[in-house]
C-alpha cells in the first residue's frame, strides 16, 4: 500500500481533498511495527548505494511550521550512515546569497555520487514564502516554477534521484504542537512569534504550495503529500517512499559490485603468486 499521495504532474490536487489526519487505515502500534524492517532495509539500501556510487538521492521536505521536518529527519534518517548522508537547512538568505541568482545556494548542496542529501526547507521558499510576504514582484517569481523544474530535470538527467515531500499538517494540529513548545523548557529554542505570524498567511500558504505541488510535480522528480498530524504516520508514509523508490535499484547495485569484488580479488590472487 502508498502512504503517501505521488503529485508527478498527471493529476493536479487540491490540499482540502487531502486529509492530514490521515493514518491509512492503521493503529499506531501496527503503524510502528511496520516502520521497523522499513528502516532496517532503507539501512542496507543506503550501504549499497553508496558504495556503488552510480547515482546520488536528494530528499525534499517542505511544510509548514512544526509540520515535523526536524522530527522526521531524526526518525526515518538519523539511522543511516553519517558518512554518505547529510542535511541542508535553508533559512533567510544571507547578504552573500542574496547577491547569487537564488538557486546558486542551493546548487551547492546538492548530493554527490553515493550521498543522500536532506534539504529542510529548499528552493521551493523562493516560490512560497518570497510570494506570500511579496518579497518579489509576481512576474519573477512566476518564473521560478519554470527555472525549478529545469534545474531538478538536469539534477535528474545526471542521475540524481530526487523525491520531494509535502507534510500535510492541519491548522488545528499546528496550533496544538506551537503550544505545546512553550509547556517543554526543552523545546523553547524552537519558539518564535513568527510562526504566529506565519498562521495568518494560512490560505495564501495553501494556494502557493498548490502552485509549486502542481507546477512542479514531474515524473522524475515527484512530490508527495504526506498525512502529517500523526507523526508516526507520516514518519511510516516517507521511509515507504524512499524505500520504495530504492529498492528496484539493489539487484543492479549488487550486480556492478559483484563486478568490482571479482576484479579486487584477481588482482590480490595475482599479487600472492607473484610472491611480492
Amino acid at each position: 500500500m502508498t502512504y503517501a499521495h505521488r503529485v508527478d504532474g498527471k493529476d493536479k490536487i487540491k490540499l482540502k481533498d487531502s486529509d492530514p489526519d490521515d493514518n491509512g487505515g492503521l493503529e499506531r502500534a501496527e503503524g510502528e511495527k511496520l516502520l521497523v524492517p522499513l528502516i532496517q532495509e532503507l539501512v542496507e539500501l543506503q550501504e549499497l548505494f553508496n558504495a556503488a556510487s552510480e547515482q546520488s538521492l536528494l530528499i525534499v521536505l517542505q511544510g509548514r511550521d512544526a509540520s515535523g521536518k526536524d522530527g522526521l529527519t531524526r526518525s526515518v534518517f538519523g539511522p543511516l550512515n553519517s558518512i554518505g548522508c547529510g542535511v541542508a537547512s535553508f533559512k533567510v538568505p544571507t547578504g552573500k546569497e542574496l547577491a547569487h541568482d537564488y538557486l546558486w545556494r542551493i546548487h551547492a548542496e546538492t548530493p554527490a555520487r553515493g550521498e543522500i542529501k536532506i534539504f529542510n526547507r529548499s528552493h521551493y521558499e523562493d516560490v512560497l514564502a518570497v510570494r506570500v510576504h511579496n518579497l518579489a514582484p509576481e512576474e519573477v517569481w512566476q518564473k521560478r516554477f519554470d527555472h525549478i523544474n529545469h534545474f531538478e530535470q538536469m539534477l535528474a538527467d545526471e542521475r540524481t534521484i530526487i523525491l520531494k515531500f509535502y507534510l500535510h499538517i492541519s491548522r488545528d494540529e499546528q496550533e496544538k504542537r506551537l503550544l505545546k513548545r512553550e509547556e517543554d523548557a526543552r523545546k523553547f529554542w524552537k519558539l518564535s512569534v513568527g510562526d504566529w505570524h506565519e498562521r495568518e498567511h494560512w490560505d495564501e500558504y495553501t494556494a502557493a504550495y498548490e502552485d509549486a505541488l502542481n507546477r512542479c510535480g514531474t515524473k522524475d522528480a515527484p512530490w508527495f503529500v504526506v498525512p502529517a498530524n500523526r507523526k508516526w504516520f507520516r514518519n511510516l508514509a516517507v521511509a515507504e517512499a524512499v524505500v520504495g523508490a530504492l529498492r528496484p535499484k539493489r539487484a543492479g547495485w549488487l550486480e556492478k559490485l559483484e563486478k568490482v569484488g571479482q576484479q579486487e580479488k584477481a588482482l590480490i590472487e595475482a599479487y600472492r603468486q607473484s610472491g611480492s
